[in-house]
C-alpha cells in the first residue's frame, strides 16, 4: 500500500470476514482506523486486538440498514472526526432463494446496505478525500455483479449497481489522485452465507474448493489491486479467467443456464 501509506481508513462492515481482515491488513500502514459495524462488542474486541503505538481507532456501532444510524454516523464524523482519506464499503446483506417468496424487510435491508448505504457514505466523504489530494475508495463488489442471477436476483443486481457506480466515479475522478476500485471476490469461507441462508433452506452444495479463497488472500489482492490502479480485482486466477470469458458470451446464450437453479429451487 504504497500510495495509502499512513492513511486514515473507515472500513464498514468491520466486525468479521472480509472487513476484519481489511483492518488488519491495514493496522501496519495506517495513522488511522475507523471501524463500523452493527456489533459494538466484536468491533472493540478487534481495536484491542490491533492497537499499537500511533494508531488511532474508533469504533462506530452503527446498522447500515437504518438511514438515521448512517446519518448519526455521518454526524459524528462531522464533528469530531477524523478526516478519512481511505474509503472501504465492504458491508453487503444477501439472501438466497426464489423471490416471490423473500421477506421484503431482508429485500429492502440488502438495497439499504448495498446500495443507498453505500452511495451515501461515498457522497459524504469524497469531497474530504479530494481535500487531501491523495486517497482511495474500495467498493467491494462479488461476482455475481457480471451476471443476473436466479434465487440472488435482488443481490447480484445490488452489486451490477456497485461495478457501475465504481466504473463511473473512477472516470468522474481520473486525475485527481484519488484511486477508485471494485473487489469482487467469488465463494468465501465467512459468516456471509449463513446470514443469507433463509430458515427453511436446504444446505447447498459447496462451491469447488479451486475457486474459493482465503479472506487473507481476498483482501490482499484487494488492496494491491488498488495500489497498482486497478478498476476490478477478481482474486484468483481460476476465477477471473472464468469472469473474463463469461463477460464475452452473449447474454442471450446464457439465459437458458441461467434459469437452472431456479427451476430446481422452484420443484423443491
Amino acid at each position: 500500500m504504497n500510495s495509502l501509506h499512513g492513511c486514515t481508513a473507515l472500513i464498514t462492515g468491520a466486525s468479521s470476514g472480509i472487513g476484519a481482515e481489511f483492518a488488519r491488513q491495514l493496522a501496519p500502514h495506517a495513522s488511522g482506523l475507523v471501524l463500523v459495524a452493527r456489533r459494538a462488542d466484536r468491533l472493540e474486541a478487534l481495536k484491542a486486538e490491533l492497537s499499537r503505538s500511533g494508531l488511532e481507532i474508533r469504533c462506530h456501532a452503527a446498522d447500515l440498514a437504518d438511514g438515521a444510524q448512517v446519518g448519526r454516523l455521518l454526524a459524528a464524523l462531522e464533528e469530531n472526526g477524523p478526516r478519512v482519506d481511505f474509503l472501504i464499503n465492504n458491508a453487503g446483506l444477501g439472501d438466497h432463494g426464489l423471490f416471490e417468496e423473500s421477506e421484503w424487510s431482508r429485500v429492502q435491508a440488502m438495497l439499504d446496505v448495498n446500495v443507498a448505504a453505500l452511495t451515501r457514505l461515498t457522497h459524504a466523504l469524497l469531497p474530504g478525500i479530494l481535500r487531501s489530494g491523495r486517497g482511495a475508495i474500495l467498493n467491494v463488489s462479488s461476482i455475481t455483479a457480471y451476471l443476473p442471477m436466479p434465487t440472488m436476483a435482488v443481490y447480484a443486481a445490488s452489486k451490477a449497481y456497485v461495478n457501475s457506480f465504481t466504473e463511473a466515479l473512477r472516470g468522474e475522478l481520473r486525475g485527481t489522485g484519488v484511486l477508485v476500485s471494485a473487489l469482487c471476490p467469488g465463494p468465501v469461507d465467512t459468516e456471509f452465507g449463513g446470514i443469507a441462508k433463509r430458515a427453511d433452506e436446504e444446505d447447498a452444495a459447496p462451491a469447488p474448493e479451486f475457486l474459493k479463497q482465503p479472506v487473507e488472500r481476498i483482501v490482499r489482492d484487494g488492496l494491491r489491486g488498488l495500489d497498482r490502479g486497478r478498476a476490478r480485482t477478481i482474486p484468483g486466477l481460476p476465477l477471473a479467467v472464468m469472469m473474463f470469458l463469461t463477460a464475452l458470451v452473449p447474454i442471450f446464450f446464457l439465459r437458458p443456464f441461467l434459469g437452472i437453479g431456479a427451476r430446481n429451487a422452484r420443484k423443491k
